[in-house]
């Protein structure tokens, strides 16, 4: 796990090394052990390196053929490349390192562009041939790894973070169309960001750069259709995925260091650490709850899965002043707004688990593969709910009355119904978008001054993510959209953001591409019905897991946002100055002061995710932006 950045130019002017070298070291925390970077005819790559496979000098990057024609810097792991190092072995071709970076590059040699289905892992990473002065730029299938880029002039700009491209060009310019989408959703899509000129390369994609100019290509997508003809009976169907789960987990163990897993006490994490005490006994597994906000913390379930794996568990409670301290720290470290608040714990956890182990497993994935979210549950009552849909619909009224937060169970169920009447009513591509947004697609209308507002709906901005929903439309349509939008842009993000500001790397078994396509195969049945999310991976791993899991409600991965932000209002207060929001002119004042004092009425619904993306902007703007 690394952090990559370069340099392409058509032009004869040269590349400044200190450009170069500014821009990795503006990504040290995703590679402490070593920063390098080389200068090959009008090509710059420049490599930090977090050492996991093959911790020798040899294996370091930016990573040279024998021939000096072709040079690579990858982030990433390649977990079949011992298999495909063995297939090369056979044509004629010699290793001088155990790595995985020169499995990579030589298949690459061997095999061109054609060479991203034998890949199983995840990746960013750029390969230039000096001979074509050529440049390859991409990303793995389902958006684990970032990557972003922008076009000056036939200049081309990279890297793993949006701060290194900002170190190398100093852009500027806002992009409205991000702007209005960060104001929903809490985060920024590709292949928008929230600078005008800089692009996230979508997951998926690579882009062919020449003194020509540059062509993106698209080289794996899922099927948008089901492919029932193939359908295993339901008890094959478990049957198999139980094994492509533990053969995804095994190929992921792999390490030349210390690993562990993440255990929340939810279903998708207890699966994949189940998996992984098959090949690792006594697995460090770790938790994070909440000393002074129970309706948050679930290391109780985590607990009983730890007991039931035997498994050496370590339990992280976090207390208030731990939150803020993490809230500061990520407004400090955020490289472009970002606000999906558990981004926090998230932050806080990987740091104590770095003290432990370098590498951990996670459960993401598990609910946009398998239909475990609420909003999951919510559509499929949509779609068989018949006469109760209009019984809810009557009541309607009634329930804008009643106290909505996420703060509390009773508050949290009443925020629910409210946002299951509103999306009742909608067309279906509306309706996923309000359920996949954090708040109204009217809050971005009334915070923004018009010159920094996007007329254009969300739909129509996000137009690819829903583009396969037909009608009539399925729950199969819903996870597609998910895989496009929510979980390489938030969840994805948010983990590899916060796991690589610890210098902690992060695998994702679920997001094998087998797993997946399997996952895409198989009917809705198998996935969710009137009284069960998740159905297939649930009776697949039922036997080995706790059943106290199976009858829980589900609850995100959350923290106590608004009590944390009227804790440190003093503070945080002061980020959104009247004085300092007029200097800009991007907000409506008066919706920003009414958001606020929302914040602390006795019906706050949504405000707190308002304020928060607000705070997280501003930071961003006040660091960033401000002085250009």
């Amino acid at each position: 796990m690394c952090g990559i950045a370069g340099i392409y130019t058509p032009s004869d002017t040269g590349i400044e090394k200190t450009r170069v070298e500014n821009a990795i070291r503006s990504l040290v925390h995703r590679g402490p052990d070593l920063q390098r970077f080389v200068i090959q005819n009008k090509c710059a790559l420049a490599h930090a390196r977090l050492s996991i496979i093959d911790l020798s000098d040899a294996a370091s990057q930016p990573f040279v053929d024998y021939s000096g024609r072709y040079t690579i810097v990858f982030n990433g792991e390649i977990f079949n490349f011992l298999t495909i190092k063995k297939q090369l072995i056979k044509s004629g071709c010699s290793f001088r390192t155990n790595s995985d970076t020169e499995v990579l590059l030589q298949l690459f040699i061997q095999k061109g562009l054609k060479f991203f289905d034998e890949l199983n892992g995840f990746f960013a990473f750029a390969i230039y041939d000096a001979q074509k002065h050529e440049l390859i730029l991409a990303r793995d299938r389902f958006g684990i790894k970032p990557l972003y880029f922008t076009n000056q002039n036939g200049n081309y700009l990279f890297g793993s973070e949006w701060r290194a491209i900002h170190t190398l060009s100093n852009l500027s310019e806002i992009n409205r169309k991000a702007l209005c989408i960060f104001f929903q959703l809490g985060y920024i899509p590709a292949p928008y960001s929230m600078t005008e000129q800089i692009q996230k390369l979508e997951p998926g994609h690579y882009l062919h750069i020449t003194s020509n100019g540059a062509e993106k290509v698209m080289y794996y997508q899922i099927s948008p259709k089901p492919h029932t003809s193939k359908t295993l009976n339901y008890q094959d169907a478990c049957k198999k995925l139980y094994h492509l789960v533990h053969d995804a987990v095994e190929m992921r163990l792999i390490s030349d260091v210390p690993l562990g897993a993440f255990l929340s006490g939810g279903i998708d994490s207890s699966v994949i650490v189940a998996a992984a005490t098959k090949f690792t006994p006594f697995l460090h597994t770790f938790s994070v709850g909440y000393k002074n906000h129970p309706y948050f913390d679930e290391t109780h379930y985590a607990n009983l899965v730890s007991k039931k794996l035997s498994t050496n568990h370590h339990v992280f409670s976090l207390s208030n002043d731990d939150l803020k301290e993490g809230m500061f720290d990520f407004l400090h470290h955020v490289d472009e707004p970002f606000a999906d608040s558990s981004a926090i714990p998230v932050n806080l956890l990987c740091r104590e688990v770095k003290k432990q182990v370098t590498v951990a497993l996670s459960g993401d994935a598990g609910d946009e593969l398998f239909a475990g979210y609420n909003k999951h549950a919510a559509e499929y009552r949509v779609l068989h709910g018949g006469w109760k849909n209009k019984a809810i619909q009557l009541i309607t009224p009634f329930l804008k009355h009643l106290p909505a937060s996420r703060d509390s169970r009773l508050g949290n169920l009443f925020r629910q119904i409210s946002r299951y009447t509103d999306g009742l009513s909608m067309p279906p591509i509306n309706r996923y978008l309000r359920w996949a947004s954090v708040v109204d697609h009217s809050f971005p209308h009334s915070v923004l001054h018009s010159n920094f507002y996007e007329n254009k709906p969300i739909h129509d901005l996000l137009q690819d993510v829903t583009s396969h929903f037909k009608t009539p439309h399925s729950i199969h349509d819903v996870l597609i959209a998910d895989m496009k939008l929510v979980l390489p842009n938030d969840m994805l993000h948010k983990v590899d953001s916060m796991s690589m500001r610890n210098s902690l790397e992060v695998r994702v078994p679920f997001l094998d591409y087998r797993i997946v396509e399997f996952a895409f195969q198989i009917p809705d049945t198998y996935k969710i019905d009137s009284r069960r999310r998740k159905k297939i991976l649930v009776d697949a791993f039922r036997h080995e897991l706790p059943e106290e899991l199976f009858n829980r409600k589900k609850q995100g991965f959350e923290m106590p946002l608004r009590s944390m932000l009227i804790e440190e209002w003093n503070q945080l207060g002061n980020i959104l100055d009247k004085d300092k929001l007029n200097t800009h002119g991007i907000f409506d004042i008066k919706t920003v002061e009414k958001t606020v004092k929302q914040l602390f009425s006795s019906r706050p619904e949504d405000a707190h995710f308002k304020i928060w993306a607000l705070i997280v902007f501003q930071k961003w703007f006040d660091k960033y932006h401000s002085h250009s």
